[in-house]
């Protein structure tokens, strides 16, 4: 998947940080394997996965760590077709402070970041962690993990990724706000619902 080598390319991962899955059908998805490089990936690389148990070919590659949260979206959110969990800067910078992440502020923003929730800090890849995205999964598409990174899911892979590159612009642009001491001009909530409902992007989401 050209992905992963796309987000290596321009900042938004590092490492063998982060992972994504695609849905298969109903029950299953394809995840990137544990300590995978992304921006290297081959066919290998993914592992099938069965979305309510959590199983998979033992024989195989193991998976990411982090199946109970990528599981517990698919299961919340029948429309997730694609998954991206990262640690890009500005976005762990906000993670990892107090900046508070305001959508409303463009275009793009509005769109692709048009919920941003929060979860606690859990350990990666434990059933509290996913527990804790299932629930934040059914009111955001784009989930800031407190001292983690960031977890953003859309309809495609496409869509996530356009989704993942908006919010870490938004919080560099945040960040930037608040070290130069510049207000943020919110559009007011009428304006964004007409965009949102009128916008032509696509149909808005059902929340």
């Amino acid at each position: 998947m050209d992905v992963g080598q796309y987000m290596m390319h321009y900042g938004l991962a590092w490492g063998n940080s982060g992972n994504i899955s695609s849905r298969v059908d109903a029950d299953s998805m394809l995840i990137t394997g544990s300590g995978t490089y992304m921006g290297h990936l081959e066919d290998g690389d993914l592992v099938r996965v069965n979305i309510s148990s959590g199983e998979y070919d033992a024989a195989g590659k193991r998976p990411s760590k982090e199946i109970p949260m990528h599981a517990a979206i698919y299961e919340a959110r029948p429309d997730a077709g694609f998954i991206i969990h990262a640690s890009p800067f500005w976005t762990t910078l906000a993670a990892c402070s107090d900046l508070q992440i305001e959508s409303k502020l463009f275009v793009e923003s509005m769109y692709y970041a048009e919920r941003i929730a929060y979860v606690d800090y859990y350990h990666p890849g434990s059933r509290e962690l996913g527990e804790a995205v299932r629930e934040k999964a059914k009111e955001a598409n784009v989930i800031i993990l407190k001292n983690h990174g960031i977890i953003v899911f859309d309809s495609s892979m496409k869509e996530a990724r356009m989704g993942l590159e908006t919010i870490e612009m938004t919080c560099r642009m945040a960040a930037t706000m608040q070290m130069t001491g510049l207000t943020p001009t919110v559009l007011k909530p009428e304006t964004q619902q007409d965009f949102l409902q009128h916008s032509g992007y696509k149909p808005s989401r059902l929340w």
